[in-house]
């Protein structure tokens, strides 16, 4: 009970698949992952090179410029919500990631929550859905409570499209509530405000413990334009509200600066001054580990076939540290693995789904499908939910699940009840979880695993993610059940309207095919980030350290005394 038992997981790579297996699964991912590098890139440019120089000939630099020269020196920044709004056009125009930079960024040593408007699209303006994505970081800063860093360049809503953007909850408004959210809970916000700053993008950074202006920047409820057609007074909108108005005269900004740079200095220097970072403590003197089993080899692990298999416990030990961890309750639920591994050195809790086929404990010598849930793993998997959340170990969900189990026999076992329990925790749960949509996310296996209706801090989909109530072809068999027989066979003869029938389930099955692409769901806001497989080890880290760089706004028990240690010891297997 004094330590954690932590064994080591996982084989050489070709101990248990063969090169050329690998080499296929590789092959198979490659397209999926340069077309995310492409896309990625499309995002990066804004509205390309014309409005890079645009805003380079001002002498500022751009968002992305502005987070780059932010960060530490060596590291990365983890952005989220890259393709929110991706493929969507407005008119002739389209918004690269709604017009704004959400990322995840060491600063100082610190991982702060950056919000940078990009500057190169509109002016930084707000489209439909830039404001839910605005919402959506500081959510996430406010659940670590991780500093957040504005980076202002927004020329307000762009109005042809305020009707969307405007109103409702999530309308841009909920952004300052958001602020005063953060703000009532200690979390510091510190903004640099660079260029154009009007109405809503003026209340930005205004909540903010610390507000830097540079000479070129400007906050006002209504530009020049506006205040000369209401008033007939012809100012700037440097006259308006520049430093000289909001430093020295209204006192809504803090510091005036000369330019970009000196700003970012300046930013720097204010994370510098909170806390040192709460990681090493929880460490408990162990050092930071990479995986003894390389995360590099999990591009080739996974089957591009959803219908195909793969070794849960083999991804476990390409994310662990050393490739050591604590199954818990192993021989319960086999359909799931839980348990507790470091990340970065800091303890996590791991939910994943096995594949393929396991023993059928209720049926003495019988086989069931793994990917799916069942009474004894649902029951498994609320109580070690329960377990972490109570001891305060971060929780992170590795989906890659077909759903519920189904039929009598399962409503007869209550699987309706015990579903509802797992739902009841995770819905519940203070601990920080986080949710990766490995391959299949499907039906109410995908809600139960905290997928994002249960509000984790962060879901990532992969480029084989499929998110969807149930497969398209199921979901075309569901949508036309009365026009088949018991065989799923179409049961009319007459043959036109048996044309009609096979086009219509055609079409269904497509169209669902499509919505199951991850841009789509990343578009619209149903998943936060699709990542490369050989980047989640990096993702955990910065999920680990996140978790645990803040003191005192929940609790992290020792490990001595974990919840975790009981429900071993009642159900450890007695010789």
């Amino acid at each position: 009970m004094a330590h954690v038992p932590l064994t080591p997981i996982g084989r050489s790579r070709d101990s248990f698949l063969d090169a050329g297996t690998y080499r296929g699964n590789r092959a198979a991912l490659e397209p999926r992952e340069t077309l995310l590098a492409e896309r990625r890139a499309t995002v990066a440019a804004g509205w390309g090179p014309k409005y890079v120089e645009r805003v380079h000939a001002k002498e500022k630099l751009t968002a992305r410029e502005r987070l780059d020269a932010l960060i530490d020196p060596g590291s990365r920044s983890f952005e989220v919500g890259t393709f929110v709004n991706y493929g969507v056009r407005f008119g002739e125009l389209e918004c690269p990631a709604a017009g704004v930079v959400t990322a995840f960024a060491r600063v100082a040593g610190r991982w702060v929550m950056v919000i940078a408007n990009d500057n190169t699209v509109a002016s930084g303006s707000w489209w439909p859905k830039t404001p839910e994505k605005i919402e959506r970081a500081q959510e996430m800063a406010l659940r670590l409570r991780l500093p957040v860093v504005y980076l202002v360049d927004c020329s307000g809503l762009f109005l042809p499209e305020q009707s969307r953007s405007f109103p409702g909850r999530t309308g841009a408004g909920h952004i300052f509530k958001q602020n005063a959210a953060l703000s009532a809970a200690g979390v510091p916000q510190i903004a640099g405000v660079f260029g154009d700053c009007i109405a809503g993008g003026g209340y930005m950074p205004i909540i903010s413990d610390r507000v830097y202006m540079t000479e070129q920047a400007y906050m006002v409820i209504a530009g020049a334009a506006l205040i000369k057609g209401a008033k007939s007074q012809k100012l700037s909108s440097l006259d308006i509200g520049g430093p000289e108005v909001h430093v020295h005269q209204s006192g809504c900004a803090d510091v005036r600066v000369p330019d970009d740079m000196t700003a970012i200095l300046f930013i720097q220097q204010e994370i510098e001054r909170l806390g040192t970072p709460a990681t090493d403590f929880y460490r408990h003197g162990v050092a930071a580990a990479a995986p003894w089993q390389p995360s590099a080899e999990l591009a080739g692990l996974f089957p591009a076939d959803h219908r195909m298999t793969y070794d849960a416990e083999e991804v476990l030990a390409r994310l662990v540290d050393r490739s050591l961890f604590w199954e818990v309750l192993p021989d319960r639920g086999r359909e799931m693995v839980v348990g507790i591994g470091r990340v970065a050195g800091l303890y996590m809790g791991f939910v994943i789904n096995r594949q393929g086929l396991i023993d059928d404990a209720e049926h003495h010598g019988a086989q069931k499908p793994a990917g799916i849930l069942y009474r004894e793993g649902i029951a498994k998997v609320a109580a070690f939910s329960r377990a972490c959340n109570d001891d305060g170990i971060p929780l992170v969900w590795l989906q890659d699940i077909s759903g519920f189990d189904i039929g009598v026999e399962a409503e007869r076992l209550g699987l309706l009840g015990y579903g509802s329990s797992l739902i009841y925790t995770n819905s519940t749960n203070s601990t920080p979880m986080f949710t990766l949509l490995l391959r299949k996310a499907s039906g109410a296996g995908y809600y139960a695993m905290a997928g994002l209706p249960y509000e984790p801090v962060v879901q990532l989909s992969t480029t084989l993610t499929r998110q969807s109530v149930m497969e398209g072809r199921t979901l075309a068999i569901a949508a036309f059940n009365t026009k088949l027989d018991d065989d799923f066979e179409i049961a009319v003869s007459d043959p036109s309207e048996r044309a009609k029938i096979e086009a219509g389930m055609s079409s269904t099955e497509a169209r669902i095919e499509q919505d199951m692409d991850p841009y789509q769901s990343a578009s619209q806001m149903d998943t936060d980030e699709i990542v490369r497989l050989d980047e989640l080890r990096s993702w955990l880290e910065l999920f680990a350290e996140a978790s645990y760089q803040s003191l005192g706004h929940r609790r992290v028990k020792n490990p001595r005394i974990w919840s975790l240690h009981d429900l071993a010891a009642l159900t450890e297997v007695r010789g």
